[in-house]
């Protein structure tokens, strides 16, 4: 042993033992050991706390809290299974149907539209001049959102990666590869594990179908605008490719996306809002809460782009699509469609995006994507 003197004189032996040198490296891993042990601890309470919020919230305390739980998760693309960990299906089916939209099979009356002409324009002679692409934030009680008002429908057209690959690319990348100024995320696609490569339904980029499998899911509606800026919003559910093919050409669509009306205990989906005037009739809020995309049009032409926040971003929960009529009828819109949303909702404009994906690990960017509506 080693014999060293003190300040205060007196001695202080240490062993030369493999203890002293060992002692050191254990007192390490106990603190780490304990740390980790910590860790585990809070982490087993959070989720102990989180399932016991859940199961009260899909308790019978609030019936408009479980009815919100359940239509939401429907519309989530990896969280749907909580819905059904917690109620059962017979419930789950009665949630939805109390808190949906009614069957609306109306075409769109293109005469509605006159592109360039309003109303107020015959009725009072000379109007301001109205900016071309105008930006206003909306707020609601759950939600906060943008909207462009883009004065020349003209302007708006599909932009896409085609030809399609595994991965796709955010929205600031398709509005800046297609020499556009702005967009908004646009189709249904493959989103699972950010891939987003692949789209769904049907695409139209500049007449050309580039997508084309309208039986890849049930209740696919195909929005988009013809060859005289008309926004159309049409149902292509059970329809063969071949008759999607025909139908494009007859109408004359120049670009289009499609998006899935399904209300059920699988998805909770929906499409047409407003239909030559009328807004869609609902049960309750007609979904859940989740951050929006949404796309209409005025009578004079003028094209509305609507992307709301949600999912705790900003301390929101989302839209409902009651929200999303009430806005687009606010608005004046003649015509409107719900597009996709969640995670995918977006929008770029002027090399800013004014509103980005909600996911926190995509903060002022997006989602990766194969399709957006894009302003030239």
């Amino acid at each position: 042993a080693a014999v060293w003197k003190r300040s205060d004189g007196k001695a202080l032996r240490i062993a030369r033992s493999g203890r002293a040198e060992t002692a050191a490296p254990r007192r390490i891993l106990r603190f780490f050991g304990r740390t980790l042990l910590l860790f585990f601890t809070v982490v087993l309470v959070l989720c102990a706390t989180l399932l016991a919020s859940l199961r009260l919230i899909c308790s019978n305390v609030s019936p408009a809290a479980k009815r919100v739980f359940v239509t939401t998760m429907l519309e989530t693309g990896q969280l749907k299974f909580l819905a059904s960990l917690l109620v059962s299906q017979d419930e789950i089916r009665a949630l939805v149907a109390s808190n949906a939209l009614a069957e609306f099979n109306d075409s769109v009356d293109s005469s509605l539209i006159t592109v360039g002409v309003s109303s107020d324009d015959t009725v009072q002679g000379e109007q301001p001049p109205q900016p071309d692409i105008a930006v206003e934030k909306i707020s609601g009680r759950t939600f906060l959102g943008t909207m462009i008002l883009l004065k020349d429908p003209s302007r708006l057209s599909v932009a896409s990666i085609y030809p399609w690959r595994e991965k796709g690319v955010t929205l600031d990348t398709l509005v800046k590869d297609s020499g556009a100024v702005g967009g908004i995320n646009a189709g249904i696609y493959n989103s699972t594990n950010n891939t987003g490569g692949k789209p769904y339904g049907i695409v139209v980029c500049g007449g050309e179908i580039q997508f084309n499998q309208p039986e890849q899911f049930p209740g696919l509606v195909m929005i988009g605008l013809t060859e005289d800026n008309i926004l159309q919003i049409v149902d292509i559910n059970g329809k063969t490719a071949a008759q999607v093919e025909s139908l494009v050409r007859e109408m004359k669509i120049r670009d289009a996306i499609a998006f899935q009306e399904e209300s059920t205990d699988a998805n909770n989906h929906f499409v047409q809002l407003v239909i030559n005037g009328e807004a869609r009739e609902l049960n309750g809020m007609g979904s859940g809460l989740n951050p929006r995309t949404a796309i209409g049009q005025r009578k004079d032409g003028t094209l509305l782009l609507l992307v709301t926040d949600g999912r705790g971003r900003n301390g929101h929960l989302g839209a409902s699509a009651s929200d999303l009529i009430d806005i687009m009828v606010e608005y004046g819109a003649v015509n409107a469609a719900n597009l996709d949303g969640g995670s995918s909702s977006c929008m770029y404009l002027n090399g800013e995006y004014l509103m980005d994906s909600v996911t926190f690990y995509y903060t002022n960017s997006s989602w990766r994507m194969p399709t957006a509506f894009v302003i030239h």
